[in-house]
């Protein structure tokens, strides 16, 4: 039997295989780096998005899932518009965050699990569109709640005073797609 010192590295795939089951392969990233460069939160991040890629493809789990940087991620999406292989960096940052919370991880952040939690109840409410005012109303709630800040509140209704002046958000959430059946079996089949 040989000595395992001698054997070469074998990364450990796992979650490389479970994001492709996922449909959300990432073995085509050649580390371009353009998806951390483009990233507006690396400011406020652990590890990097492409560095999140490379640990997921070398089999490392507990790094991987244990970052803040699959929490800070806001999916905006322009790391995935930015990736010359198209890749779903911003999907597979999802895929992370429930995956983690499956496995029963330790959010750094409980009010970052809420919001998330929050926001997708709310595109669920209103069948595939996200009610910013629905959402914000809860989130506000739930902070409340746990620490009463009447400064911040009374900031925040301020700013949505002037969002809403500005048409910058519905007061009664936007309209409602067709195919709301549809969208619930999606929550469903996603075990939400």
């Amino acid at each position: 039997m040989e000595n395992p010192e001698n054997q070469p590295m074998r990364p450990q795939f796992f979650l490389a295989k479970q994001l492709t089951k996922a449909h959300l392969s990432v073995a085509s990233c050649f580390f371009c780096r353009k998806c951390s460069g483009g990233c507006p939160l690396t400011f406020a991040m652990d590890i990097l998005p492409h560095h999140v890629i490379r640990l997921a493809l070398l089999g490392q789990e507990e790094q991987v899932l244990g970052s803040e940087t699959i929490w800070v991620c806001s999916a905006c999406q322009t790391c995935t518009t930015r990736c010359p292989n198209g890749i779903d960096i911003a999907g597979v940052m999802d895929w992370l965050k429930e995956e983690a919370v499956k496995r029963g991880r330790t959010i750094p952040d409980a009010g970052v699990m809420a919001f998330h939690r929050f926001f997708l109840e709310s595109i669920l409410d209103a069948a595939g569109r996200v009610s910013e005012t629905r959402l914000l109303r809860r989130y506000t709630l739930y902070k409340m709640r746990r620490n009463l800040n009447l400064t911040e509140l009374r900031q925040n209704i301020n700013l949505g005073w002037k969002l809403w002046k500005r048409r910058r958000v519905r007061l009664f959430g936007p309209p409602t797609l067709r195919g709301k059946a549809e969208i619930k079996e999606i929550f469903r089949q996603g075990e939400f």
